[in-house]
């Protein structure tokens, strides 16, 4: 039987694997443009994310969610929803450092609403390892000035993706208050697969309301392709990998790991436009390794990867919520 040191590590590298394939995403994603029709764009990924998770949904073998359960499912659509739909509209407007920027406000309301609703531990180590991780990532705001890369600016379009970032908040909050009520399955693959499939309902009703879905037929090959990929990995892995973490890491714990993206987003920039970096970028790329290091010490990592206890309140214990242990994720 695998120990809770090692599904604690597990969720760790789950959440790190996320944090790659999300910053890529953000430079993959502005590639679909010129379309318009972003709502269609969206509810298209999500379907084919639902079809990707589609077979080990199938393979658990769980019948259709009941009514408390599918009103939950119904509401992490929603907001996953607002989360990539805001995101894929935004990234058509906005940079890709700049939304890795805006991104790093999950983490902090996170850990306010997992207080509220309480799936949180009140903890000054934690809040201190989430202002360091925040001041890395705004340094890096600041080293990459000018407009050349995306420079930060709240006009329309980056407030429209930081509401984005408060549904996801809410998202990686309810999903632990679910599981800790047992609401939700233990399965990772059909919670995943319940939720991505309510958010393309509703961003795809709401887009053949709003748009022209003859638009899509301007999509390029080069379009369908970062599509596909956007689906399959972008969204399908990511979410899978979250809720790979969900029943063992906090919800702040697991979303801290957004401070990393912007440091990717340095890397990657690095590569492809090496004459833009320099010394000015250390300090935030220092605290943002700092911030990280801080998370994954041993000690920190098994205060933060208690469970939750039925009925919310969190536990230094090794158990994780009962819906978890029966069926695994």
């Amino acid at each position: 039987m695998i120990g809770f040191d090692d599904r604690l590590a597990r969720a760790h590298a789950s959440m790190a694997l996320r944090t790659l394939v999300l910053a890529l995403g953000f430079s993959i994603v502005a590639d679909v443009r010129g379309v318009g029709a972003t709502l269609l764009l969206t509810s298209l990924r999500f379907v084919i994310a639902a079809v990707v998770l589609l077979p080990f949904v199938w393979r658990a073998g769980e019948t259709l969610p009941a009514t408390a359960e599918a009103a939950l499912y119904c509401l992490l659509g929603l907001f996953q929803a607002a989360f990539y739909g805001g995101m894929f509209w935004a990234a058509q407007r906005i940079g890709a450092v700049s939304m890795s920027v805006l991104y790093v406000s999950v983490p902090f309301m996170t850990f306010c609403l997992g207080l509220a609703f309480g799936v949180e531990r009140p903890s000054a180590s934690l809040a201190v390892t989430l202002a360091i991780g925040a001041a890395g990532a705004l340094l890096l705001t600041f080293a990459q000035g000018g407009a050349a890369h995306g420079a930060m600016q709240l006009r329309g379009a980056e407030l429209v993706y930081f509401g984005g970032c408060v549904a996801l908040a809410f998202y990686s909050v309810l999903t632990r208050w679910g599981l800790s009520r047992d609401y939700l399955s233990g399965n990772a693959a059909v919670r995943s697969f319940w939720s991505i499939l309510v958010g393309a309902l509703l961003v795809g009703a709401l887009g053949l309301f709003r748009e022209t879905p003859q638009a899509l037929m301007r999509l390029t090959p080069k379009d369908l392709l970062s599509l596909a990929y956007l689906g399959a990995v972008s969204t399908a892995g990511t979410v899978w990998l979250l809720q790979k973490a969900a029943p063992i890491l906090s919800p702040a714990t697991a979303m801290a790991y957004s401070y990393a993206p912007p440091f990717v987003s340095m890397v990657l920039l690095a590569v492809t436009d090496p004459a833009s970096i320099s010394w000015r970028w250390l300090p935030g790329s220092s605290l943002i390794l700092l911030a990280m290091a801080l998370l994954l010490r041993p000690d920190f990592r098994r205060s933060r990867g208690s469970s939750v206890q039925e009925g919310g309140a969190a536990t230094s214990t090794h158990s994780v919520p009962s819906s978890v242990r029966s069926t695994g994720v």
